[in-house]
């Protein structure tokens, strides 16, 4: 059970957080786009921390969590809770998907597939620009 507040965002609330977002964070996180492969800010971060919501700051996925799959984008092997992202089915493009959205505010993180490493076999391939990064305090 998440300690955080899972509440959904009201439109208001999130045309209100949307106005600090820039035209490509908007693109992706309200519009459901992509950024291109291997550009992407926390591609290559190696700093222990969380990765949240760029929208609303809802923790998302810890870098414990964080490995290099080669294709572009952040991967995880697993969310920072499973109440923080949401699953949807995504027939876009010609093809099968499940796309991530934050709980909160149902900003579009990016996709997660069935071929990541162990323990859970699973892939959270995500766009740099839906996130924001805390770092850890030593």
């Amino acid at each position: 059970m998440t300690t955080y507040d899972l509440t959904p965002l009201t439109p208001d609330q999130i045309a209100d957080l949307a106005r600090k977002l820039s035209p490509e964070e908007a693109d992706v996180l309200l519009r459901r786009g992509t950024e291109a492969p291997f550009c992407g800010a926390f591609l290559d971060n190696k700093k222990d921390g969380t990765y949240v919501c760029r929208l609303c700051g809802l923790p998302l996925f810890s870098s414990s969590a964080k490995f290099d799959s080669g294709t572009g984008w952040p991967s995880f092997f697993a969310p920072f809770d499973p109440a923080h992202v949401r699953e949807i089915r995504d027939v876009s493009h010609g093809m099968v998907r499940i796309e991530i959205t934050c709980a909160r505010c149902d900003g579009h993180l990016g996709h997660v597939f069935d071929d990541g490493p162990k323990p859970t076999r699973l892939r959270y391939c995500l766009n740099s620009v839906s996130l924001s990064f805390v770092e850890k305090m030593v």
